[in-house]
């Protein structure tokens, strides 16, 4: 943003995007990630898509999952967000039934998955810098293992993990329309310290129960997601059931009294169990195709991971990773590793862009997006700079399959999830010197050959195309 761009209110901003889309009647429902602001709209049709790429702050829009989403960038997004709030009305839940009615399946599920764990997020990346840090303050022995403060940084790095299925059981209640404290006790239940942590089956055997002749294992699910996604979808269900029968007098009782010894039950005897199948059997098969793959799986993988966040399914991975590092067989994120040379090659083609565009608006995208690329966020320099021009969108997609390949190579792994690009070496430090050396040359790999293919590729630009997004007027827009 130039300086007055910079002093212009949160609630204008709003109030421009507002007028914009339609109006504050065709908004049924806005969310917001690092970046993005996500529209569930109720006419598509109704929205000045090219007057809303002109504005100065927008660094690009699309629509995928349902969602109308326009990318700004991080400064202020919060404070945009919470005007646009302030501008719509009330989110009616039958347009969101309506609009969730016409959705593909496929794509609800994704939508869905990516509502529940995009407010996990933070808390999962700061717990994954604490353990880089801690891994750090291990190698460089910069701090005694028994300190007061070694002890409270490894209670902080691990305390999200541990109760994972609680912060997800709250997420995902909210999302299945059901109670979020009653989501949050079904976590509690699944990890209660009675059940052994899955994490301690190398060294402790676990207890067992008798129930109908069949002998359970009071086995916990730290760390995993499929138990608590499964048991809150139809804990939602059923709290949705009972509110249609049970008087109003008695639900605030009866209903979670019923909820909790239903679903609880269900969940440690029939849900957990099979759920631990289902994830030991797709942590088998990405195992198998890591190994079997080899370098050809980190190819196509970081070839064809950029295509995944474009359609917005990148964030259904996360559920993916955690059990990736909830498997005691497992214990490592093989897969973050790859997506990082995919992020790191956007930024690199960005960076590429400066250097090669004559469009003023698009050189002065392009530096602050390939640094936020560069930190993990890749949106601002994929949807603003790197797909508007599609050649260093296939370039950084040749750059991330080289860098692909060489991290599954050198089998590069990382200690967490979440974390992308340069902060992704806190949690791959505390794996192993080796470990890190590899991943920094696997980011070298992919950012060299993205900003090279991007360079090669790039095609000389027209008259028309350096100024195309020079041109922007000032507006002065009201939403009445």
């Amino acid at each position: 943003m130039d300086m007055k761009d910079r002093q212009k209110q949160p609630i204008e901003i709003a109030r421009e995007l507002v007028l914009l889309l339609g109006g504050k009647e065709n908004i049924a429902k806005v969310t917001h990630c690092t970046t993005r602001l996500r529209f569930e709209l109720v006419d598509e049709g109704r929205v000045k898509k090219t007057e809303l790429e002109g504005l100065p702050y927008v660094h690009g829009t699309f629509s995928r999952l349902g969602l109308f989403q326009i990318i700004i960038g991080s400064v202020a997004i919060n404070h945009v967000y919470r005007s646009i709030m302030e501008l719509t009305p009330a989110f009616e839940p039958g347009i969101k039934d309506s609009k969730n009615r016409r959705m593909n399946p496929l794509v609800q599920l994704a939508k869905t998955l990516s509502n529940i764990f995009v407010p996990i997020i933070p808390a999962i990346v700061a717990s994954g810098l604490l353990m880089g840090l801690i891994g750090m303050i291990k190698v460089f022995q910069w701090v005694r293992p028994e300190s007061p403060i070694m002890i409270m940084l490894d209670i902080f790095s691990s305390a999200a993990f541990i109760i994972l299925p609680i912060l997800i059981g709250f997420s995902a209640a909210r999302e299945f329309g059901g109670s979020q404290i009653l989501g949050a006790v079904i976590g509690g239940i699944l990890t209660h310290p009675t059940l052994l942590n899955p994490s301690m089956l190398g060294y402790k055997m676990p207890q067992y129960m008798e129930v109908f002749g069949l002998d359970i294992p009071l086995i916990g699910y730290q760390g995993t997601v499929i138990p608590i996604l499964i048991s809150v979808f139809f804990m939602s269900k059923m709290e949705q059931g009972l509110r249609k029968m049970v008087p109003s007098s008695l639900d605030m009782f009866f209903i979670p009294f019923l909820v909790m010894i239903c679903i609880g039950s269900v969940s440690l005897l029939v849900i957990g169990p099979v759920s631990l199948l289902i994830g030991d059997w797709i942590t088998m098969a990405l195992e198998l195709v890591y190994k079997s793959g080899g370098t050809v799986a980190g190819f196509l993988f970081g070839g064809l991971y950029s295509l995944i966040v474009v359609t917005g399914l990148h964030h259904t991975l996360h559920a993916v990773e955690m059990e990736l590092l909830a498997d005691p067989d497992i214990g490592v994120n093989f897969l973050l590793p790859i997506w990082s040379m995919a992020n790191i090659a956007q930024g690199a083609a960005g960076l590429a862009v400066f250097f090669r565009t004559k469009n003023k608006r698009i050189k002065k995208i392009a530096i602050p997006s390939a640094c936020s690329a560069f930190l993990g966020i890749i949106e601002p320099v994929m949807f603003g700079v790197n797909i508007r021009l599609m050649r260093p969108f296939i370039s950084a997609a040749i750059g991330g399959a080289m860098g692909g390949s060489y991290v599954v190579f050198t089998h590069v792994t990382a200690n967490s999830y979440g974390l992308t690009g340069i902060p992704m070496i806190a949690i791959v430090a505390p794996l192993g010197s080796y470990n890190l050396v590899n991943y920094l040359i696997g980011l070298g790999i992919s950012a060299i050959t993205a900003f090279i293919a991007t360079w090669i590729l790039w095609v000389k630009e027209s008259a028309d195309n350096r100024n195309d997004l020079d041109c922007t007027k000032n507006r002065k827009v009201n939403v009445r």
